[in-house]
């Protein structure tokens, strides 16, 4: 077995987590926006540091099976409203309207006046040249890419007409500029409304990662990659780049961790918890009941319905690198970050915001030495001058005062939501804390929640992307069944060619998938998900689809047990002076069954657990970190 590989590129980190069967190891590095193919091999690199002793990129792509790799660059443009202009031409005025009412902001952002009405687009009598009119004043009106989404129960056939008169009309080379993204092509399901919305995202995130994921391919392809590199998706799985449409790449980040929780609950028997994955610049929050996260089936970007399953999971703008700032006398946390560059004051990069980060830094929480794994040293005098600008001297606090202020306000921020997504329940509900600065904020914000118990995984720091080392590579393929009954076995036929030649490009015999079928029914707006009753699905019936999933199942990270017993008491490694001298823990130098007791500090290379007073801590048989107050 040759190494399995996941990478999730976050806005201020991008995490590797890597495995050859025998043992799992993990690296970061730092993002570069102007060049994310640069961190993207950087972390590879990296990689090869750990492995051979010393960086050799093409041995270790040589090495390796698979990559499955996530983004939050499209969650991150879409946030910043950072991507091409967007024309919209529909034949329906009414459409258009109830789609720019149902998120304003996001339309103004995306499409704003740029849309263009056209009574009777595709049909039978209508005149071709009123589309490429419309299309040209689009492009006149300065669109980069149109959107083409017509209504009705016909919307396929009208697009479908709309497209080859559109293609007669203009010269390949004007349709390479301003592309054209007709919204059943993309979407075949669900209302009118969710088609059009998924256009317009796929077609606003798509530039940016098509140049990104394809350059990144590239990279590998020079370096003699074996297999190509697997995207992973909003949905939990993964699909080479060519098979990935960009809306998938959404939310895909925060995904991993919800694969991962959901992972590590089964692996505990762990029924009802909440997570709180604390990055660079946000924390992304999600219930699970039941040992799993909430699916919205038609879920929704930004308040924009879309017609594909979304993880239920809250994003605030509350992480490592959020600014903290008074106002009106108060202390506030974020929501504006100060992201990879210039990062927290204490970087030494530019940066004079305080941070969290800088916070514990003053505190004596983080070893300015240690930090990043001893990559990145943090400069100590420049967070105390920080913290006093913009928070001691406008409240008038020492700076004691002022860290432990910043500290309590910050890890309010964080509960308050926890409670309001209905994880707050003290009765039995455990806190899974990761992301690189999860750990540091877990007990304090478990306190201020009503929570009791806390797990911290051992790879806590890139637990995203060893969530989505659990992916396998899945297609998703559907086709309408007739309404009149008896198209079942026409769909299955049409279906099964279809998962044959998509996984054909995959590199796969269709015999060495797992085949999952389903029927789909519509349901408020989106469509209702249920395994495959042969004789209800040939009946009579509109609106429904038989659905074909094909999984190619992918070797995963294997886990330890899942014992988790207190036996020897662990012995410090050292000690770390701050506002209040704490014993040190390495996780790497306990054994299973070692326990402690806060106050104290348990580190490894990427993060730091603050364990506070009435806490305990025990290492589990997988090397997992549980805390009980």
């Amino acid at each position: 077995m040759g190494f399995l590989v996941s990478i999730d590129n976050g806005g201020t980190l991008t995490d590797v987590c890597a495995t050859d069967g025998a043992g799992t190891i993990h690296v970061k590095t730092i993002t570069t926006p102007h060049d994310l193919t640069e961190c993207f091999i950087k972390g590879l690199e990296a990689l090869s540091e750990r492995v051979f002793g010393e960086a050799d990129l093409g041995r270790m792509i040589a090495g390796i099976d698979h990559i499955r790799y996530s983004t939050t660059q499209g969650t991150n443009a879409i946030v910043q409203r950072k991507g091409p202009r967007i024309g919209l031409l529909t034949d329906s005025a009414a459409l258009a309207e109830a789609a720019a009412n149902a998120a304003p902001a996001l339309f103004e952002a995306f499409v704003g006046g740029r849309v263009a009405v056209v009574p009777g687009a595709g049909t039978a009598g209508s005149d071709p040249q009123d589309l490429v009119m419309a299309v040209s004043g689009l492009v006149s009106a300065g669109t980069n890419r149109v959107v083409v989404a017509l209504s009705g129960a016909q919307a396929e056939a009208l697009e479908q007409a709309a497209m080859r008169a559109l293609y007669r009309a203009f010269p390949r080379h004007l349709l390479g500029a301003v592309p054209l993204l007709f919204s059943t092509r993309l979407s075949r399901i669900g209302s009118e409304e969710r088609r059009l919305w998924a256009a317009l995202v796929n077609a606003f995130l798509h530039p940016a990662m098509e140049r990104f994921l394809y350059n990144a391919e590239n990279s590998l392809r020079d370096h003699r990659a074996r297999k190509p590199l697997l995207i992973f998706g909003n949905d939990g799985t993964s699909t080479r780049v060519a098979k990935t449409v960009a809306i998938k790449t959404y939310s895909s980040g925060p995904q991993g961790g919800v694969v991962g929780a959901e992972v590590l609950a089964a692996h505990y028997g762990i029924r009802d918890a909440v997570t709180m994955d604390i990055g660079g610049t946000t924390t992304d929050i999600a219930v699970l009941l039941d040992g799993r996260v909430a699916v919205d089936e038609a879920g929704a970007i930004e308040g924009a319905p879309v017609p594909i399953p979304l993880a239920r999971i809250l994003s605030i703008g509350a992480g490592g690198g959020s600014i903290i700032r008074v106002v009106d006398g108060a202390i506030t946390v974020g929501p504006e970050s100060v992201g990879a560059a210039p990062g927290p004051a204490c970087f030494g990069r530019g940066g004079t915001h305080a941070t969290i980060t800088d916070a514990l830094l003053v505190q004596g929480v983080l070893d300015p030495a240690a930090y990043f794994g001893g990559r990145l040293t943090l400069d100590v005098e420049r967070a105390e001058r920080a913290v006093r600008t913009a928070v001691a001297e406008p409240l008038g606090l020492t700076l004691e005062e002022a860290v432990t202020a910043m500290v309590d306000a910050y890890d309010a921020r964080i509960a308050a939501a926890l409670r309001t997504e209905g994880g707050g329940d003290g009765d039995g509900c455990v806190l899974m804390a990761f992301g690189g600065a999860g750990p540091m904020s877990a007990c304090g914000v478990a306190e201020k929640a009503g929570l009791s118990r806390v797990l911290i995984p051992r790879f806590a720091a890139v637990f995203s992307a060893f969530g989505i080392s659990f992916s396998d590579i899945r297609h998703t393929h559907l086709e309408p069944l007739a309404e009149a009954g008896g198209g079942l076995e026409p769909a299955r036929a049409e279906l099964l060619e279809q998962a044959r030649r998509g996984m054909l490009a995959e590199g796969f015999a269709l015999d060495a998938c797992r085949l999952d079928w389903s029927v789909l029914t519509p349901d408020d707006g989106g469509h209702r998900s249920a395994p495959l009753d042969e004789a209800a699905a040939d009946a009579p019936g509109a609106g429904r689809w038989l659905a074909l999933s094909v999984v190619r199942p992918i070797d995963r990270i294997a886990l330890g047990p899942a014992e988790v017993t207190e036996g020897t008491r662990a012995e410090p490694s050292g000690e770390r002076r701050g506002s209040e001298t704490l014993p040190l823990y390495r996780l790497e130098n306990l054994a299973p069954g070692e326990h402690g007791a806060g106050p104290c500090l348990v580190e490894e290379a990427f993060f730091t657990t603050r364990v506070k007073a009435g806490w305990r801590f025990t290492v589990s048989g997988n090397g997992d970190l549980f805390l009980t107050r």
